[in-house]
């Protein structure tokens, strides 16, 4: 009876055994941390990701952050909704395949790209609006890894118009108004979230944390398949 992920693993015994070893590694390597068993593995996905110890700290969860996420997940067919193309292009087409999720960006419409200029915002702003104008970022899982337009643009929508995902991984990086729209996040309370504190983050950061998702998805999955 098999009990162990399999669909979120490395395909091979190899690179199956490179990542646990880096996990093991990291876990040595800490030696002590704040997180829960289920926030952990995100936290620890994100440092293999990065090789930075910094997330170990940075990183911040609302309550319901993990198990919202693993819900929408074994819901089959819940979106990812992106801010840039690489988080799309990141994320395992297999491991979506298993849970029959999609992934969903604008970034690049002629559309997205002709109101920003007419109304003088970022396309990431645009892009978001898209989004829920097209109903896809109800129930979606949401990841912004590069504009904090994006991020801050989200939480207006979930205050203004109502907009209510299921999870927001919130980590864009940068210099202006990247540690301000996650704070801006974290004061959510209606609609869980993970974020970055500060400057850092990345779309390979949300990539990581949705992996981590997934894989913490499949461990639910087989042990309510095979209860002991």
């Amino acid at each position: 009876m098999n009990t162990a992920n399999t669909v979120t693993e490395q395909l091979t015994a190899a690179g199956r055994a490179i990542e646990h070893d880096s996990f093991a590694v990291i876990d040595r390597e800490v030696a002590s941390h704040a997180y829960t068993a289920s926030q952990w593995p995100i936290v620890r996905r994100m440092i293999h990701a990065n090789a930075d110890f910094d997330f170990n700290g940075l990183t911040d969860f609302h309550p319901r952050a993990v198990d919202a996420g693993v819900a929408a997940i074994l819901s089959r067919g819940t979106r990812v909704v992106a801010d840039v193309e690489m988080i799309c292009v990141g994320l395992s087409a297999p491991r979506l395949g298993h849970f029959g999720m999609a992934t969903h960006q604008f970034i690049s419409d002629a559309d997205v790209i002709e109101a920003a200029k007419a109304e003088g915002t970022t396309r990431a702003v645009q892009a978001m609006r898209k989004a829920h104008r097209l109903g896809l970022i109800d129930g979606a899982i949401v990841g912004i890894g590069n504009a904090p337009t994006a991020l801050i643009e989200l939480v207006r929508l979930i205050h203004e118009e109502g907009a209510r995902p299921a999870l927001v991984v919130g980590m864009p990086v940068g210099f202006v108004s990247a540690a301000e729209s996650k704070d801006l996040m974290a004061l959510e309370s209606a609609v869980p979230w993970v974020v970055i504190r500060g400057r850092k983050g990345g779309s390979t950061l949300v990539v990581a944390a949705i992996h981590a998702l997934l894989g913490l998805a499949e461990a639910q999955e087989l042990a309510q398949k095979n209860p002991a």
